[in-house]
């Protein structure tokens, strides 16, 4: 299918890795000019080397930049003044017991996870107005909506994505532009691989193993019964990316594999 993406910029926060280099790595393929984002200039550069791999002649360039504070904000945007897609994927997670949840980890986390993708869409969102065109999608998570016991503060962090996005897709009233929101659920991240691999060894069986057992006792609501990959997420998000998505605003879309319960 042709997503109509030719001549369109993209921004995707956090993209060196996971879900975010996927949807870098599909926006390229359909002709975008995609800008990959990272902290690293060797992370950085080594996401753009693959994303020209897999596709040749791809236009693909980096920001090299923290969009988790202000100051790498500001960067990105003296290097990039305006873009026609932004993707808000920058986001981290960390299992703790609610009783060890300090201030300064509700804070860290609200900052990287919520404050980039405000920052980032406070400076885009006017310009695609102006313009009268223009995409912002947040990848929040099935915690938004159930929040995870073990970690209660990402998932309110993804929660409170839902809400912004909600709220800006409203801005948008009777323009081109539309702000939607990303629900994956367990998916095969970077980091869920490592932690994968990490348990299957230390407990001396296989990784097929440990996912079954996860979902058998951790998201047992899933119908798949897998982790989803990174590209099945990315194929969404760049289709709600696309001129094809333009009846769909201020919706939160699932890609989580059946384990949200509720049918609305």
């Amino acid at each position: 299918m042709d997503f109509k993406l030719q001549g369109k910029s993209a921004l995707v926060s956090g993209s060196t890795a996971g879900i975010g280099l996927a949807i870098a790595q599909i926006l390229a393929q359909e002709g975008a000019s995609v800008i990959v984002n990272g902290r690293s200039e060797p992370r950085v550069a080594e996401a753009i080397a693959k994303i020209q791999q897999s596709t040749p002649g791809a236009l693909v360039s980096g920001v090299v930049a923290d969009a988790a504070t202000k100051a790498g904000v500001e960067q990105i945007f003296r290097q990039v003044p305006h873009v026609d897609i932004l993707i808000n994927n920058l986001g981290i997670y960390e299992p703790k017991p609610f009783f060890d949840i300090s201030d300064e980890d509700w804070l860290h986390i609200f900052e990287v996870n919520v404050l980039s993708g405000i920052r980032l869409s406070r400076q885009y969102l006017q310009k695609m107005l102006a313009q009268n065109w223009g995409r912002i999608i947040f990848i929040s998570s099935e915690s938004g909506m159930q929040i995870p016991v073990e970690m209660i503060h990402y998932g309110t962090t993804k929660t409170a994505q839902l809400a912004i996005a909600r709220g800006l897709a409203e801005i948008t009233i009777g323009s081109g532009v539309t702000v939607n929101s990303v629900l994956p659920g367990p998916t095969r991240s970077e980091g869920v691989e490592d932690f994968i691999t990490k348990l299957a060894n230390e407990r001396n069986i296989s990784s097929a193993e440990v996912e079954a057992e996860f979902f058998q006792n951790v998201r047992p609501t899933s119908l798949i019964q897998r982790f989803a990959t990174n590209e099945e997420v990315a194929a969404l998000v760049v289709y709600l990316s696309s001129p094809l998505a333009s009846a769909t605003n201020g919706a939160a879309v699932r890609v989580d594999g059946g384990v949200i319960r509720s049918i609305v």
